[in-house]
């Protein structure tokens, strides 16, 4: 679904993706570790479209991300870890704007947002502005929009900043039941503990180099993720 081959991004003269090549398969839950400054948001921006990058190719359902833009960002679905809104509009009105863009038919949406808005418990806030939301709705109304048009692939930065432990334990259960209907997952955290329990697939990163990358099980062996993570940027 995802494929990364031999990614290189530099900001002036300063490597900050060197080198790096990964493949997330359908139905997959891929954590992707590495401290501050590792080069995670900038290679999920890359993997986005939203910045260019010098070498390399970046593929999403088999659609190139610099030659066939709208074809791979039909496919996936992209939430940051400080969503940025309309905050002009109303919640509905955003969603309703999300789903335009991708064509959602009104009564699949419709369904997609009452299910969804329930879920995340703001269905009562949808009328009002997004400006009145505080980050962690704003951030709730991200992964609404997000999910609305049924992604094939979901790419999330820190998803759980910002939210309670209710609704960060609905997203993780979200995250695994989408999986299991062959959606790939994505996604950056600082949370080692929630990437350990949540995902089967894990990649470190450190100084933009991957260093680990494989199955938790295969990665892990008899230690546990925070173990291996202080190894790796004790030994830089």
């Amino acid at each position: 679904m995802l494929e990364i081959k031999n990614l290189t991004k530099f900001y002036g003269t300063k490597k900050v993706v060197d080198n790096l090549s990964l493949i997330v398969k359908d139905g997959e839950l891929c954590a992707f570790i590495g401290k501050n400054g590792a080069g995670k948001t900038t290679t999920i921006k890359c993997v986005c479209g939203i910045i260019d990058f010098e070498d390399g190719e970046i593929y999403i359902n088999g659609n190139n991300i610099k030659t066939q833009p709208l074809e791979a960002k039909q496919t996936f679905a992209y939430i940051p870890d400080n969503p940025n809104m309309y905050d002009f509009m109303t919640a509905i009105a955003y969603l309703n704007f999300v789903c335009d863009i991708y064509k959602v038919d009104k009564t699949e949406r419709k369904q997609r947002i009452d299910m969804y808005a329930s879920m995340f418990e703001i269905k009562e806030n949808l009328g009002q502005q997004i400006s009145s939301f505080s980050h962690g709705m704003k951030q709730k109304l991200a992964i609404i929009s997000a999910l609305v048009h049924n992604p094939k692939l979901i790419i999330l930065d820190e998803p759980f900043v910002g939210l309670d432990p209710t609704s960060t334990h609905k997203l993780k259960t979200l995250m695994k039941d989408l999986t299991k209907l062959g959606v790939s997952i994505f996604f950056s955290t600082h949370i080692l503990e929630v990437a350990e329990k949540l995902c089967d697939h894990v990649i470190i990163l450190n100084e933009g180099k991957i260093v680990k990358q494989g199955t938790m099980k295969d990665v892990l062996g008899d230690e546990n993720l925070e173990t291996i993570f202080l190894e790796i940027n004790e030994n830089e």
